[in-house]
């Protein structure tokens, strides 16, 4: 004997949820119309169906408000060598070599 449950849920947020389900799912021509308040719930899965290729637009007491598109892909920027060159002039051309030990001295006493 096999014993079916179904939990009492009320009809309207079942049906309300089964439609916006089936939207997600199959799409109407690859768009969907959603309310503000059920977008502001439904956001994860309303981002789902635009990265499986639906586009969905957001209405606000019945007028179109807002469309979500699958944006392209950002590409990454590359490197621009040598971006730095003739904006910045060495003082010192021999700042990398070590000091004497007279510099040295002087460096430790403060005068240079």
């Amino acid at each position: 004997m096999i014993i079916l449950f179904r939990p009492s849920v009320p009809k309207v947020a079942s049906c309300r949820r089964a439609v916006l389900d089936i939207a997600i799912i199959n799409g109407y021509n690859n768009r969907m119309k959603i309310s503000v308040a059920d977008a502001k719930n439904k956001l994860p899965e309303l981002i789902k169906a635009v990265e499986n290729g639906s586009s969905v637009t957001i209405c606000r007491h019945g007028k179109p408000v807002v469309d979500i598109v699958r944006t392209t892909k950002p590409e990454k920027e590359k490197p621009k060598l040598g971006t730095l060159k003739g904006k910045f002039v060495i003082a010192d051309e021999d700042w990398w070599k070590a000091m004497s030990d007279k510099e040295a001295d002087a460096f430790l006493d403060g005068d240079y």
